[in-house]
């Protein structure tokens, strides 16, 4: 069992939010940052939408990332140690809190400057089977000034996070609004 497992699921249980500040190593996520960079000099990056199957849209005063779904088939040595890390923190997850998680998808996000996502939930209105977020920062060096960061609204308390390299946040979907500030670098 990984620490990083345990502190997530108990600042997720204490509240709401699940916070652990290096979930992921440095070296793997220097590595993945890397690999987002690539992507976009290739232009396999797509303008994020938003909505589901046929409500997708693209709306560029809600949403202004770009992403690229990561699937197993690419091969990646990086992906698939993050992949790793995800299948064992599931695994434990489904053992320790019975949460019956049988699938995941994940993606990256690059956030460019201007770049932000309005207030929203993760999961979709018709579709309930996206039950947990989970983000993983792989910003190197992130300073206040750069912004990009996670608000999430809760009624008993709002709060901030940092998008700090290796900072990981997990919550449930269909329960926590949440928005990213708009990045400035």
């Amino acid at each position: 069992m990984d620490a990083n497992f345990e502190t997530l699921i108990t600042s997720y249980l204490e509240n709401k939010v699940g916070l652990s500040l290096d979930f992921l190593d440095a070296n793997l996520c220097e590595q993945l940052a890397n690999n987002i960079l690539k992507l976009k000099e290739q232009e396999l990056l797509q303008v994020a939408g938003i909505g589901n199957d046929s409500k997708l849209q693209n709306n560029q005063t809600i949403r202004r990332d770009t992403i690229y779904w990561l699937d197993k088939k690419n091969n990646n040595e990086f992906e698939n140690a993050f992949f790793e890390k995800m299948d064992a923190f599931v695994s434990y997850l489904n053992e320790t809190c019975y949460t019956g998680i049988t699938g995941y998808e994940f993606h990256y996000a690059l956030y460019e400057k201007g770049a932000f996502y309005k207030r929203h939930l993760d999961q979709f209105q018709d579709n309930s089977s996206r039950q947990f977020s989970m983000i993983t920062y792989l910003n190197p060096n992130w300073k206040k000034e750069d912004g990009g960061e996670l608000k999430i609204y809760d009624k008993e308390k709002n709060s901030t996070i940092e998008p700090k390299q290796g900072t990981t946040v997990f919550f449930k979907s269909s329960e926590l609004e949440h928005e990213v500030l708009e990045t400035n670098t």
